[in-house]
């Protein structure tokens, strides 16, 4: 399998930055023309990005031109975030036909996870507000785009980013929104006794949420309110348990790697990576720099990958398909061909 990734940025949102990427992954895999394509612009691209789309399709020669646009993009080279940015992933398909195993590839430029994608096959994607999305060559009307790669096989590995504080508190008083009361004391007191002493006088509640299962996607706080309650992001029902959790760069940095790790096949390398991650996550998360993206290229050095930032992330959970936050999403896919 011959596969490619390029990144290219300009200073306009122009169809030539897409053409660019595209030829440049081909040269990359080695190919004159791609079977798939993967294309990723910036949200310069929102209003117009059909252009852009025909222009990659062009220089693939073919239409199977699928993917979104993004708040910020990145291959296993470096990523973008600030200006018109194009990024583009070619494969050849193998000959012949395989069974394969990959969850459906979805985006959305909808503020939330479109509920008919709740249920039904497993998805794994991107959600970005107001994004465009296209399939096949077309842009999508409703801002939705889903599509499956042929000839490979994937695996998913989630980095939540998350580093849980202390044990299970069961929530004891609560009114829609609103936490009250949770392990026997306000819930403005409960988180403070949660965090390490040099947070508790100013807690970082944009980098703290309650999770109801280890896995589960965090409930971001809103507030803290001076009646001792906090305002969640959802409802919480009395007798049940959450932990309170916080996001660091470190530990959500050796989450990834060890998440990463557990996934090395020594006998099967992956041919190509796609990454799913948040905007907070990144580099405006990491200092200027990825750390998740130099974790993927420790672990698998010189595989190529396809990634974007965007607001929320969407992978099946206990048969569901559900919408994470601050969560690093990682397809490793194989030729499903021996």
């Amino acid at each position: 399998m011959k596969v490619g990734t390029a990144l290219v940025a300009g200073q306009r949102p122009e169809a030539e930055l897409a053409q660019a990427a595209v030829e440049a992954a081909l040269a990359a895999a080695g190919l004159v023309r791609a079977d798939n394509v993967i294309l990723f612009l910036t949200h310069d691209f929102n209003r117009n990005p059909q252009p852009a789309v025909l222009a990659a399709a062009r220089a693939a020669g073919c239409l199977t031109v699928s993917g979104g646009t993004a708040s910020g993009l990145f291959t296993e080279h470096g990523w973008r975030l600030d200006q018109p940015t194009a990024a583009a992933l070619v494969y050849s398909t193998p000959a012949g036909k395989a069974l394969v195993e990959a969850p459906l590839l979805s985006f959305s430029g909808h503020g939330r996870l479109p509920f008919e994608w709740q249920d039904g096959p497993a998805r794994v994607g991107l959600l970005d507000t107001d994004a465009a999305a296209w399939s096949h060559g077309r842009a999508a009307d409703n801002g939705c785009a889903e599509f499956s790669l042929p000839g490979v096989n994937a695996r998913l590995v989630r980095s939540s980013g998350l580093r849980l504080l202390g044990e299970p508190l069961p929530v004891e008083q609560c009114a829609g929104y609103e936490l009250r009361r949770i392990g026997g004391h306000s819930a403005v007191d409960s988180l403070h006794r949660a965090l390490p002493a040099d947070l508790r006088e100013r807690p970082p509640l944009h980098l703290i949420a309650a999770q109801r299962q280890p896995d589960a996607p965090g409930i971001a706080i809103l507030s803290a309110n001076a009646d001792g309650s906090l305002t969640l992001a959802e409802n919480l029902n009395e007798g049940e348990s959450i932990t309170w959790a916080i996001r660091q760069p470190l530990a959500a940095e050796q989450e990834m790697r060890e998440a990463l790790t557990a996934t090395v096949n020594p006998k099967k390398r992956p041919n190509f990576a796609l990454m799913f991650s948040c905007i907070g996550r990144g580099p405006l998360f990491y200092g200027n720099d990825d750390r998740d993206l130099v974790a993927f290229r420790d672990t698998f050095p010189d595989t190529p990958l396809l990634g974007a930032y965007g607001t929320g992330q969407i992978a099946p959970l206990a048969g569901h398909n559900c919408l994470f936050h601050n969560t690093a999403l990682t397809l490793l896919f194989e030729s499903a061909h021996v």
